[in-house]
């Protein structure tokens, strides 16, 4: 990152005296922010805070999906069964659920940067301290001190990112922000076949420090590196524009000029002034608190407020309806995706000799907290994983150039419709190479839903409410994804084929659903 991206001091944003800069009329030359940002260029920019980001969300994702790689060889240093099992996927979740509304909301107050810094930071502390950790109710906290990490960035992230593009390249690049989750699922999965199976670490009486702590630890890397590359980035001209910045947001796009065209110096920003966003109602609140608030304690509430106020303007027409078709969208893909890919890792285990799934017989023993099979030496669970995760790649290269062409909610719509049926078929199987051609369809399927979701969710809601909608989006998915978790680790024991249905039919009916979203295909962002 270049150095002339870093904010001095006195450019970074204060909330709470935002609106004291600019009191003057507008500049009639003052032209609107999509047109600004138009003549910023696009290039070498845009590239670096894809590429950033983009590692921000590979670290969400290593952080998330790295659990599900764990329950094998967890089953035995911890001694769990898969009730257990079931909470130890959820307990991530429960602190993203947490995280997202919070940071979300703050992020909306404070700025976007700080807040990515901040949560990506909590998420490898919690990340490392896991790994070291001895019993299963310490590493359970640990997981969930980090989830409410990654439930702070991932909602910031895309906020961030999308309010630097310009509306013609949004949904592509959008696009190509999602498929770094890919990225995330196939690190993970590729850090695991490397470093589970195999006989390093130290073990002793009183501490172990075994293989797939190994793992853990080095999952931590990504989220701490991703916090300390964002001190080089600057913060959203967007929000510095609606929090009532305008200089600053100009700043902002001058630098972004300047390192697009860095090669014709002669090519100036000619941009000087912008036009206030008509979406001022966050401005109008923080005006009202003409910075005399500087306190820990004020600014908590004054956080607090504007978290109660932002989430009342979603749940008030304009939107109303898109905020409840979002909710049900996100609990049940949500629902459905992560309460059956946390379990792939398993189900690869328990079918390691042939046989269906559904087939209690085959696993029974394995599902005993006392007579736990410690199998996780054997590379076909994680060559299982591996192959999984790299099914992502053919949907998400597919969003990215289809998102702008046939529609948001269109693919949206197909995917979740097209990988509820293909869950049908998963007690059908007979063996492990079926059970991994259908989990690479589903893999490969469904990740084109979460792209789709991930565009709408940014493009729905206006900037001064983005991050706080994400939140609670995020915040829905989250309470859907602990059910799911919950519901698989009951159920699974009692007959496979009752989880599966439910994710198929709510799949299914979820994507129905979603055919009633608005089209915001090549929209301005509000």
């Amino acid at each position: 990152m270049e150095e002339n991206f870093k904010m001095s001091r006195s450019d970074e944003y204060d909330p709470l005296i935002a609106n004291q800069e600019e009191s003057s009329d507008v500049n009639p030359d003052a032209v609107p922010y999509e047109e600004a940002l138009k003549e910023t260029g696009y290039g070498r920019f845009h590239f670096k805070v894809l590429a950033l980001c983009g590692w921000a969300v590979s670290s969400d994702a290593i952080e998330v999906l790295s659990v599900s790689f764990l329950l094998p060889a967890a089953s035995c240093d911890l001694d769990i069964g898969s009730s257990d099992k079931g909470w130890l996927n959820a307990i991530v979740f429960i602190g993203m659920l947490l995280g997202g509304y919070f940071w979300g909301s703050l992020a909306d107050h404070q700025g976007r940067r700080s807040i990515l810094m901040w949560s990506l930071t909590v998420n490898g502390i919690g990340v490392l301290a896991s790994s070291v950790v001895q019993t299963f109710w310490a590493f359970l906290l640990c997981r969930f001190i980090s989830g409410i990490g990654v439930g702070g960035s991932i909602p910031v992230i895309f906020s961030y990112f999308t309010e630097f593009q310009p509306k013609e390249k949004r949904g592509m690049m959008i696009s190509a922000l999602a498929t770094f989750w890919m990225c995330g699922n196939i690190i993970a999965a590729g850090l695991a076949w490397a470093i589970i199976p195999r006989d390093i670490g130290y073990i002793s009486s009183s501490f172990k420090f075994s293989s797939w702590r190994i793992f853990v630890a080095t999952c931590a890397v990504p989220s701490l590196s991703s916090a300390f590359l964002f001190t080089l980035m600057p913060e959203s001209p967007k929000f510095l524009l609606i929090a009532g910045k305008a200089s600053q947001a100009i700043k902002v796009l001058t630098k972004v000029h300047d390192s697009n065209f860095s090669h014709r110096k002669s090519k100036e920003y000619k941009i000087k002034s912008l036009i206030l966003a008509t979406d001022t109602s966050k401005a109008e609140y923080l005006e009202q608190h003409n910075g005399n608030d500087v306190g820990c304690i004020a600014k908590l509430g004054t956080g607090c407020t504007v978290l109660k106020e932002s989430t009342k303007q979603l749940f008030r027409p304009p939107l109303l309806k898109s905020t409840v078709l979002m909710l049900i969208v996100n609990f049940v893909l949500a629902f459905g995706y992560y309460g059956l890919w946390m379990w792939f890792p398993e189900l690869f285990s328990r079918m390691k000799d042939g046989g269906s799934p559904c087939d209690h017989s085959n696993f029974i023993n394995q599902t005993s907290k006392n007579e736990t099979t410690c199998n996780y030496k054997d590379n076909w669970v994680y060559f299982s994983g591996f192959m999984t995760a790299l099914s992502n790649l053919p949907g998400n290269i597919l969003t990215i150039f289809l998102m702008d062409r046939i529609g948001r909610k269109q693919l949206l719509a197909m995917s979740m419709v097209l990988s509820g049926v293909s869950v049908f078929f998963i007690p059908l199987i007979h063996n492990k190479y079926e059970n991994l051609g259908i989990s690479c369809v589903f893999g490969a399927v469904s990740t084109v839903g979460w792209n789709a979701l991930d565009v709408l969710s940014a493009e729905l809601f206006p900037t001064s409410l983005r991050s706080t909608a994400f939140g609670i989006m995020s915040g829905i998915g989250r309470i859907a994804a602990i059910l799911g978790n919950l519901t698989f680790g009951e159920l699974i024991d009692v007959h496979c084929a009752i989880p599966m249905i439910i994710v198929a039919a709510l799949l299914v009916f979820g994507g129905l659903a979603s055919i009633k979203l608005p089209n915001t295909t090549k929209t301005d962002i509000h």
